[in-house]
């Protein structure tokens, strides 16, 4: 069985990305779990940032352990707000724990990173993750790479290793395929 793509989730996501994600990874029988914050809940439902469509997220990345990231192939951060809410953390003194679970799989080379767009926001607390590294993001976000300490090259999707970036929610079907490519299944 292939390895799965884990993509992080929250409210304020871009609907049109998310359910290409749903049929293209499905299509290529590569198995897609959407993970987030779940706050102690069994189940959260989160809203689309355009139409308000509603996404039901069972899994938390907080309970994948590392034993369970040899499952898993690929981690997408997408586009819209969703880095933006899930770099959220009580404590300022610490690291989100969505910024520490992307640190995780940054940590592991065999697990391809996916960051579309506004994601590259999730890396703000720690940049170490894509300092010297070659990526593009959303034009309003140039800046932000550049304080990151990151490469920006303005093209559609860049690649760099096990980090594959893509400038908007718009390109999410290149992002799709450069990382269906790397995990074999296309």
């Amino acid at each position: 069985m292939p390895k799965s793509v884990l993509v992080l989730i929250e409210s304020d996501y871009y609907e049109h990305e998310i359910w290409y994600y749903q049929y293209r990874f499905r299509e290529s029988g590569v198995p897609l779990r959407f993970v987030s914050r779940l706050w102690g809940q069994s189940v959260l439902t989160f809203k689309g940032h355009e139409h308000q469509a509603p996404l039901e997220c069972r899994d938390s990345f907080e309970t994948v352990t590392d034993g369970a990231f040899d499952d898993v192939g690929a981690v997408i951060v997408p586009s819209g707000y969703v880095s933006d809410r899930l770099r959220y953390t009580a404590d300022l003194r610490e690291i989100p724990p969505a910024t520490a679970f992307l640190a995780r799989a940054f940590a592991r080379p065999d697990v391809v990173k996916g960051i579309i767009c506004h994601g590259l926001w999730l890396a703000a607390p720690r940049t170490d993750l894509v300092r010297g590294r070659r990526l593009t993001c959303h034009p309003n976000l140039h800046g932000d790479a550049i304080a990151y300490g990151a490469e920006f090259v303005d093209a559609d999707v860049v690649e760099d290793g096990d980090l594959i970036t893509a400038r908007t929610g718009a390109e999410a079907h290149l992002l799709a395929r450069a990382v269906l490519n790397r995990l074999g299944a296309v």
